[in-house]
């Protein structure tokens, strides 16, 4: 089992950036998929970014492509999103979350999540 615990949000003014963090416990996180999930007010949760457990693949939603980057270091148990140019329509939950089985294929479902963190939120003003 997977305990993820975020943090890094805050306010930001568009444009700005913020780097979230996702912290895991366990000894085998190193083989876990994780992904970045965002919600707003009053909206389904959305794919935001994905990192396989090596890595080597990342998958973006079209909406962060080219802003955000997904990236992780397994040393210290931890996966980030570093968000740039943000925008106010940035504003959401963030929230990250690992299968429920290691080495599991990149996905942008909630569906192919099973462990999830609190959230943190991120505010960007214009």
């Amino acid at each position: 089992q997977v305990q993820l615990v975020e943090s890094g949000g805050g306010l930001v003014q568009a444009g700005g950036s913020l780097r979230l963090s996702c912290a895991a416990s366990g000894r085998y996180f190193s083989n876990y998929t994780v992904g970045w999930f965002r919600q707003a007010p009053g909206k389904e949760r959305e794919f935001v970014a994905a990192i396989s457990w090596s890595g080597g693949t990342t998958i973006y939603a079209d909406s962060v492509k080219g802003r955000f980057t997904i990236s992780r270091d397994n040393a210290k148990n931890t996966v980030y999103l570093q968000m740039n140019s943000l925008k106010p329509e940035d504003t959401a939950v963030y929230y990250c979350a690992a299968p429920d089985r290691p080495r599991a294929r990149v996905g942008s479902s909630r569906w192919d999540y099973e462990y999830w963190g609190q959230g943190t939120q991120v505010t960007v003003s214009s």
